[in-house]
């Protein structure tokens, strides 16, 4: 244990639950919680190595994965028939020329997509489904092996940002249980003892949020971005303070710079965020010391590729390809996620796991100009506050070429002022050419899989003839 481990918030702090009543400390902890902590314990080493030695264990764990998937997954066999050799030892180039495999790829080959021959000793199987943000849900199948990994990993992240676990957690978000609960939920239970967690579903009225949040006091909340910059924005209107929150956790949807200023200038605490996929698990986790994040490397190969398939230097943005390293009922090898990042640098913090300096978004977060090149939208919004007050959510569409539909909800309408002095600031960060037309609505809907987008493009090509 170093020193730092004595701080508030460490590991020493954590209260190791046994599963004999007779040994308390150190506590014994039974099947999938002493798994999680052995994984745990080699992620404390792990992370510091460097990055070539972090290749040379990802290709030996490639390595297995890979044969497997060729011999019992119809989809690989028939794919990779002329571009892999299982006798051929594992090499980065020789990996790198392996087909991708597309969203839509996976959604219309979920059967051949599926191990013939799942290892008796990966466990019990289940179906998980992603949240279909953009209309497309996919599924996977995943075994007890791909929960064990993620359990590990959300420890991982709880130790990186140093939790008081014995605090309350707070989430508000889609697709999961409400109420009260005893623990913070699969990743701690049998293994360390937490505080109580409460849950309430996203959809509620941002004021009800409110109330609710205030009532339940708690240490942490866990949120989407959007939802987050809704709830500070309209605490601050009505004087609502959070004195015992210590931090916000997001996930789900792209965070913005400005959401994590905002927050800690209005409530005084960090926003740690998450980058995950239900069909993948997680991704990167945001660094301890910096705002950017680290690649799970022990879980995941990741991948950012220029239009070329070349990867992407520092600084260029690219599309997010990700193997995962441990799910032998269905692997993704090479799966094109249809997000884009921007390469980092390596971290000043030490740590050997690639940076991805920021998540960027989805294809349809993307401008489409009359030139045929797309942009990466940024439209002022932190500007927003200063020249209309009273908007509470936003939401720009592009309808055409030339026309974007500025969606807004505000408590009183905007003025004639306000709607000039805003439409010449957004104007200024589009391309020229484009129009902005004012469409007012009571409230802007979240997906079926509660999560928003700021910007959403419903313009995919050229208009035909």
């Amino acid at each position: 244990m170093t020193p730092r481990d004595a701080e508030a918030g460490g590991p020493a702090d954590w209260k190791y639950q046994s599963a004999l009543p007779e040994v308390v400390w150190p506590a014994l902890p039974a099947g999938e919680g002493a798994a999680s902590l052995g994984v745990l314990l080699q992620l404390e080493s792990s992370q510091w190595l460097s990055p070539d030695r972090l290749l040379d264990h990802q290709m030996r764990q490639l390595e297995v994965l890979l044969r497997h998937a060729f011999a019992t997954v119809p989809y690989y066999r028939q794919a990779w028939s002329e571009r892999y050799d299982p006798n051929a030892p594992l090499t980065q180039e020789r990996f790198s020329k392996l087909p991708q495999l597309t969203r839509r790829e996976l959604q219309e080959n979920f059967d051949a997509l599926k191990s013939g021959r799942i290892p008796p000793s990966h466990g019990s199987v289940a179906e998980a489904r992603s949240s279909g943000s953009t209309g497309s849900p996919v599924r996977v199948l995943k075994t007890q092996v791909t929960q064990a990994m993620w359990n590990a990993f959300s420890l991982r992240d709880h130790l990186w940002h140093r939790r008081d676990l014995s605090g309350k957690l707070a989430a508000i978000r889609h697709g999961v249980p409400t109420g009260e609960f005893a623990g913070w939920g699969v990743a701690t239970h049998g293994v360390i003892a937490t505080g109580p967690s409460v849950v309430l579903g996203v959809k509620e009225d941002i004021d009800a949020q409110l109330r609710w949040l205030q009532e339940q006091r708690a240490a942490y909340l866990l949120t989407y971005p959007s939802n987050l910059a809704e709830l500070v924005r309209r605490s601050q209107e009505l004087g609502i303070r959070f004195p015992e929150l210590r931090e916000a956790r997001t996930i789900g949807e792209v965070l913005a710079v400005e959401v994590r200023e905002l927050c800690r200038t209005a409530w005084g605490v960090p926003v740690a965020d998450i980058y995950s996929a239900e069909e993948i698990g997680y991704i990167a986790l945001q660094c301890p010391q910096q705002e950017h994040y680290h690649a799970q490397s022990e879980c995941v190969f990741l991948e950012i590729l220029d239009d070329r398939g070349r990867g992407c230097a520092p600084g260029e943005i690219g599309r997010v390809v990700v193997t995962t390293l441990h799910n032998f009922a269905t692997p993704l090898v090479r799966y094109d996620l249809g997000d884009f990042a921007v390469a980092g640098v390596p971290c000043a913090c030490g740590r050997g796991l690639p940076v991805i300096r920021r998540i960027v978004g989805r294809t349809r977060n993307m401008l489409l100009g009359a030139d045929g090149k797309r942009y990466w939208p940024s439209l002022g919004s932190h500007g927003f506050p200063e020249i209309a007050p009273t908007i509470v959510q936003h939401q720009f569409v592009q309808k055409s070429l030339d026309l974007i539909e500025a969606r807004l909800v505000t408590r009183v309408p905007l003025t004639s002022e306000q709607e000039t002095n805003l439409r010449r600031h957004v104007q200024s960060a589009l391309p020229a050419g484009f129009r902005l037309n004012f469409v007012y609505c009571d409230r802007i809907a979240r997906s079926a899989g509660g999560k928003y987008e700021d910007f959403v493009s419903e313009v995919s090509r050229f208009p035909q003839g």
